[in-house]
């Protein structure tokens, strides 16, 4: 029998070697405001790394602001990237100081030289609190959505949405904005500015990927919602490396008083751009439904064809089983990968596979460029509890990767909300093994943000033969420091595995890996109970964002 050593040295070994040994996959401009670089965080004694720590925010850096519960020292929405040049290099974004009525005061740059083991924190000028100024580009008062990429020739780009006043009030500005490094994200270049727009739209759910086939490209797509009510799918780009950006653009109309929410592009090895979002769309009757759905271009963004439906979206939204306050999920949304090999993969929240009842994790795939899509099957191993915010990656051999929370540790005790973040792993999309990366967690705790708030999507990079979780966890019974980023580096299967047996031995069967075969869904009976129950959970999704969208269609008071 092989023993693997758990001891953090060895760990840091293995993973060490795997970056020597294998190659790299993974997504993705003012200097920092934290006046140089901060001392990395000590690495924990196991595989979790802690990447943020308490803010660096002075109080009142935003300005007057726009009321709410400020969260300090909470961090939440990560997203993270791995240099295609060095796969030591990471880059992690977040938003820091979450409001809850919308945004954050900033958005933080975690930058990692060792594979992921120590950070050293930098920011772009999204917003006041990490520098933005009038004269930078970057006077706002909140920044949210945080997004980053490499280029294969390794420049860095991240984007966010930055925002004053109360979206489609009188005075209120959002913007789009874009920032680039070409020092590992060391420093980040002054913001530029995608679009601008006052009371009558409100730009949202934006997201930056660098074309992997041709380092001048870089995209960004987002929703340009209306206060007269439509959200078409915005589109911008560079074809220079950063150096000017094209006139941003409509792509997709989803029709009148109809809407796209969380646009991501991946791009597959033929250079074939493929844009997935969230189509919702309203009835005569008032009610509302979304679908997953995906746009392709063969030239690089220019043109675009008719959109290919994946699947009805029958996301019901998740809450805590004893107190009822509801979870701020991925409910509606979704999350895509491109394989190295043209797979494409897809993952969200749906009731279909519990007849309505809950949601678990559903996952289809595409083998032709996203032109048919396999039927939606479950990745989540217990589907007897809620499980929600399933992130997707597919690793350079093939092997797919499905992150997601559930509350299979709950507890009957209605002030605490035991939450635990999973890795399931499938080379053929049929068997799983699923394993633990982190909790549980007392979810109770987090920003409340119409919900419990840990992000709208968190993320999954792999290098080599590693799954990389970039997730939010909360600080359990710790209030003035609610939530951190982590990072967790041992995800390979040997690894995995002998980390599930050691823990099993110790805490029973938290850790152990489980095998399972993926299971369709049996036929969802539609009925009026049912379709009331989905059109509430879109419209929760929407009103969470921007509030009044249920009485006015998209339009209202807006926050994101």
């Amino acid at each position: 029998m092989t023993t693997i050593d758990l001891r953090p040295a060895a760990v840091a070994l293995l993973f060490a070697t795997a970056l020597l040994l294998n190659g790299c996959g993974g997504g993705g401009g003012g200097s920092g405001s934290s006046g140089g670089d901060p001392t990395p965080v000590p690495a924990p004694a196991d595989p979790q790394f802690r990447v943020s720590g308490v803010s660096p925010f002075a109080d009142g850096c935003n300005g007057a602001g726009n009321g709410g519960t400020l969260y300090a020292s909470s961090e939440v929405e990560p997203f993270v990237a791995v240099n295609p040049q060095d796969a030591t290099n990471l880059i992690g974004v977040w938003q820091q100081d979450r409001w809850s009525n919308g945004g954050a005061r900033g958005l933080l740059t975690g930058v990692s030289a060792d594979g992921g083991r120590s950070w050293a924190t930098k920011s772009a000028a999204f917003s006041r609190c990490t520098g933005g100024t009038p004269d930078n580009g970057g006077d706002y008062e909140r920044a949210s959505d945080p997004w980053v990429t490499f280029a294969p020739d390794g420049t860095a780009y991240q984007c966010a949405i930055a925002f004053n006043g109360t979206n489609f009030s009188a005075g209120s500005v959002n913007a789009v904005l874009v920032s680039r490094s070409t020092d590992r994200g060391l420093t980040w270049g002054n913001p530029v500015t995608l679009i601008r727009d006052g009371s009558d739209f409100f730009n949202d759910k934006e997201s930056i990927t660098a074309d992997s086939t041709d380092a001048r490209y870089v995209y960004v797509v987002w929703d340009r919602l209306s206060a007269a009510g439509s959200g078409p799918t915005w589109f911008g780009r560079t074809a220079d490396g950063g150096k000017t950006w094209e006139a941003a653009r409509p792509i997709y109309d989803p029709g009148t008083g109809n809407q796209t929410i969380n646009n991501q592009i991946v791009v597959l090895p033929d250079g074939t751009l493929v844009n997935f979002f969230t189509r919702i769309s309203v009835t005569a009757n008032g009610t509302a439904s979304s679908s997953l759905v995906v746009i392709r271009s063969a030239d690089k963004g220019v043109t675009w064809s008719a959109p290919v439906v994946i699947a009805v979206n029958q996301a019901l939204g998740t809450r805590d089983p004893e107190a009822g306050t509801p979870i701020r999920d991925g409910a509606t949304l979704g999350s895509i990968a491109a394989g190295r090999n043209g797979t494409l993969a897809v993952a969200w929240q749906d009731s279909r596979f519990s007849g309505g009842i809950r949601d678990g994790i559903a996952f289809s795939r595409s083998t032709d460029g996203g032109m048919t899509w396999s039927a939606p099957v479950r990745v989540n191993s217990v589907p007897a509890v809620q499980a929600f915010t399933p992130t997707v990656n597919v690793r350079g051999d093939g092997t797919i990767g499905v992150t997601y929370y559930d509350l299979r540790n709950n507890t009957n005790d209605p002030a605490t909300l035991p939450t635990d973040y999973w890795l399931a792993r499938s080379t053929d999309g049929v068997n799983w093994l699923e394993t633990h990366v982190s909790g549980p967690f007392d979810l109770a705790i987090a920003p409340n943000a119409r919900g419990l708030f840990l992000g709208d999507y968190q993320a999954l990079i792999s290098i080599g033969n590693l799954f990389v979780p970039f997730y939010v966890q909360t600080n359990n019974g710790n209030t003035s420091n609610r939530t951190d980023v982590f990072v967790s580096l041992a995800n390979s299967a040997a690894t995995a595995r002998a980390q599930s047996v050691a823990a099993s031995a110790a805490t029973g069967e938290l850790r152990e890996g489980r095998s399972f075969r993926a299971e369709p869904a049996p036929p969802l009976t539609n009925t009026p109970e049912l379709e009331q129950r989905l059109s509430e959970a879109v419209m929760r999704t929407m009103d969470r964002r921007v509030p009044g969208w249920t009485t006015r269609g998209i339009g209202g008071a807006g926050l994101n």
